[in-house]
């Protein structure tokens, strides 16, 4: 992204680089459709564990444009479907997760030996993000 500097990107990861709530936004036929999701922030990107089946991950397959919004934080990315959490390529994201996600992940939600729990990536395309009275423009 351009216009990244490292005093954002130290702030992003501390803000988002854990098990953090954000708000996604899909559009299926010209309507939005939001959700909150626990996510974890790396390296221009957000990940969240869902279900391969879900209104979400069917939303993006037609149109993987998403906005989403965090603590003092909007912005704009492409969603792809990684697929099953457990594949071999998604090993070292899905630790990162499983750390991230440890209060939570082995509570009975997710199943993670099933094939249809996926992970989503959001890489983001532009985003605006406010720190301390300053604005950081992301593009």
């Amino acid at each position: 992204m351009k216009n990244w500097n490292d005093q954002a990107e130290r702030i992003m990861t501390e803000r988002f680089g854990k098990d953090t709530v954000i708000s996604l936004a899909t559009v299926e036929n010209g309507i939005p459709y939001v959700r909150y999701v626990n996510a974890y922030y790396e390296n221009h990107c957000f990940y969240t564990i869902t279900y391969a089946l879900s209104n979400k991950i069917r939303q993006i397959e037609k149109n993987p444009v998403i906005a989403i919004a965090g603590e003092w934080f909007t912005a704009h990315g492409l969603g792809t479907d990684l697929g099953f959490f457990g594949k071999e390529e998604n090993i070292e994201i899905a630790a990162k997760l499983k750390t991230a996600f440890a209060a939570w992940i082995d509570n009975g939600h997710n199943d993670l030996n099933d094939r249809n729990t996926v992970i989503l990536c959001v890489e983001l395309t532009d985003a605006v993000l406010l720190s301390h009275g300053t604005r950081y423009e992301l593009n």
